[in-house]
């Protein structure tokens, strides 16, 4: 089965840091194209940031010049870099990303999400 994993989630001070993982499990599957979100008000995905297969990404303008995504081919894992964080980026996020199996797409997959709470 199939699963993205996520971890680097917890509780920071305004204005500090965190790294957010994604990683897909075996050694024939890959994360290529994927997107980062989080909880809007009542329980509504919003759109953080995205990684296209190219390695072109976009975010959103509440997170743009603070947070930037990255693959890690290697190890089968993506990040979101998240620094000069706010109270307001306090929320569960969550990956979502096409994954290969070896060349083959198999489809697009959820991470279960991870707890960010920054305090001011």
């Amino acid at each position: 089965q199939v699963q993205l994993v996520q971890s680097g989630g917890g509780l920071v001070q305004a204005g500090g840091s965190l790294r957010l993982s994604c990683a897909v499990s075996g050694n024939t599957f890959s994360i290529d194209a994927m997107a980062w979100y989080r909880q809007a008000p009542e329980n509504r995905r919003e759109l953080v940031a995205t990684l296209s297969s190219g390695g072109s990404a976009n975010y959103a303008d509440s997170v743009k010049g603070r947070f930037t995504v990255s693959r890690d081919n290697a190890k089968n894992t993506a990040y979101l870099q998240m620094n000069s964080l706010k109270p307001e980026d306090t929320d569960v996020y969550y990956c979502n990303a096409e994954i290969y199996n070896d060349n083959d797409l198999m489809g697009d997959y959820w991470g279960q999400g991870t707890q960010v709470t920054v305090s001011s």
